[in-house]
């Protein structure tokens, strides 16, 4: 990102004038497998402690690693969902340093030759905005176990459960400025290997995790120092983080201060960050190929086979609904956010109007969902329920407004709209004899008014809508009326 693309409304006012914040995230997303990278051992979540791990993943002497063709197979469509280049020749290498719970001493990772190089991810931002972020890397490596502190008053426990299971490392350019372009990252990022299903991304289980880079400068000055915020487990913590830490940083720099390059953990509770450890160099790690694992070559091929195998991504998918389905690219996000949301839309929309569909789904469906705390996966009207619904307004057999109603009652009870609407009655009233019986009461009832509409006061013409639709219990088809009650009110 050049300086040429500041945007004013990113900048933060400090006391000596406007900084910039400058933001890289490294994103760890735990591959979709029903076993670890480099042993057969089971990743199902919350498993009781201890109980899913092989001797590899215990760190034995003499146990050797065998990697997992799926975990790579998943590696390599996210590259590819990720625009990224493939790298057909990547090797394994030995990350060394000391946790109770990392059984080997080391972590087997990937450096400088990673499985997947440099791609793009487009964020959708307010307003319509969309702009491209780089990918700097997409690496393989295990995972560690996990310490317990709240075990016990004086001892922590560890889980090796998590020990061995393969994570993504999806890391980011220094390319974005401000906590809404970090959060824009993070939902499209999830959106796309959910699309993928190469991670379910469920940040709350821990299967997908964030560390922030963050560091601030004046406008058009050099990089300065950054820290790493640590494991941030939510998008909203994400950006709260960072609203926290460049403020953080640019106190300490006006007040005469230095910004060491540290490792910070976010404390939620406290709404702030804290240091944890001075931040490692690459070479305090000691990285060298595992001499246990050859290189790792892929054949173009296969790597091309999974390409053409690929679903249709959000971008894609949202691109095609503005220009073969007419909605606006807003709807069109919203719709392909989530894989389900889309899925939902299409069915729904399957031979009916496509814009009338989504105005449904995101207004009401949407709505209805969210006061519960309900997914779309969870929702009590199915995609073909909502289309039933949306096809009885379309060929006027009940009125839009008759229809909320129906919804409501559909969201309740399950029930289809055609069966609600047999059985009150509602269907719409099309009998041009009827209205018209309906209108001439009216019309009789208010004769001082139809006067007064007459007399110039056209404002009146809603009044008598209300009372004719009141009269014949909101069925009356609403163009059908207008047209009648214009014709007989003209005189």
């Amino acid at each position: 990102m050049t300086d040429t693309m500041i945007n004013e409304k990113n900048l933060i006012e400090g006391r000596t004038g406007k900084w910039e914040v400058v933001l890289g995230l490294e994103v760890h997303a735990q591959v979709t497998s029903h076993s670890k990278l480099f042993s057969g051992a089971a990743t199902d979540f919350g498993a009781e402690p201890n109980t899913q791990v092989s001797l590899v993943d215990a760190g034995f002497p003499g146990m050797l690693p065998v990697i997992n063709q799926i975990c790579v197979e998943q590696a390599v469509k996210t590259g590819l969902g990720l625009k990224a280049q493939i790298n057909l020749t990547s090797v394994f290498d030995r990350k060394n340093y000391f946790y109770a719970d990392l059984p080997n001493g080391y972590q087997i990772s990937q450096f400088l030759q990673p499985i997947v190089g440099k791609g793009t991810i487009v964020l959708d931002l307010a307003e319509g905005e969309h702009r491209e972020v780089g990918i700097t890397r997409l690496h393989l490596e295990q995972d560690a176990g996990k310490s317990l502190h709240d075990q016990h008053p004086s001892k922590t426990y560890v889980d090796l459960n998590r020990a061995g299971v393969a994570l993504m490392e999806i890391v980011s350019e220094p390319d974005m400025r401000s906590s809404e372009e970090a959060a824009a990252y993070l939902k499209k990022l999830r959106s796309i290997l959910r699309y993928l299903g190469t991670c379910d991304g469920n940040m709350d289980e821990g299967s997908m995790r964030c560390d922030v880079n963050v560091s601030v400068r004046k406008v058009g000055g050099p990089l300065g120092t950054r820290c790493e915020i640590k494991n941030v487990n939510s998008i909203r913590y994400v950006a709260a983080a960072i609203e926290h830490e460049a403020r953080r940083q640019i106190e300490v720099i006006e007040e005469g201060g230095s910004i060491r390059q540290e490792t910070r953990l976010w404390d939620p509770g406290k709404g702030m960050t804290r240091a944890m450890r001075s931040k490692e160099q690459a070479h305090d790690y000691r990285y060298f190929p595992d001499p246990d694992l050859l290189p790792l070559k892929l054949d173009a091929a296969w790597v091309e086979s999974l390409k053409a195998g690929l679903p249709e991504l959000p971008d894609a998918k949202r691109a095609r609904f503005v220009k073969d389905l007419g909605l606006s690219d807003y709807d069109a996000g919203v719709l392909v956010s989530e894989k389900e949301s889309a899925d939902f839309y299409e069915l729904a929309a399957k031979g009916h109007d496509p814009k009338l569909t989504a105005n449904w789904l995101t207004s009401e469906l949407f709505g209805r969902l969210n006061a519960v705390g309900k997914s779309i996966t969870e929702s009590p009207v199915s995609a073909k329920a909502l289309g039933e619904l949306v096809g009885l307004i379309e060929d006027n057999t009940i009125s839009g407004r008759i229809a909320k109603d129906v919804f409501t009652e559909m969201f309740e009870t399950g029930k289809s709209a055609a069966a609600i609407v047999d059985e009150k009655g509602l269907r719409q009233v099309l009998d041009t004899g009827a209205i018209d019986a309906e209108i001439d009461k009216i019309m009789a009832a208010n004769a001082d008014k139809v006067a007064e509409y007459r007399g110039g006061k056209d404002k009146l013409f809603g009044f008598f809508v209300g009372q004719v639709m009141r009269a014949m219990g909101g069925k009356a088809n609403p163009a059908m009326l207008n047209e009648r009650l214009k014709s007989k009110l003209a005189g």
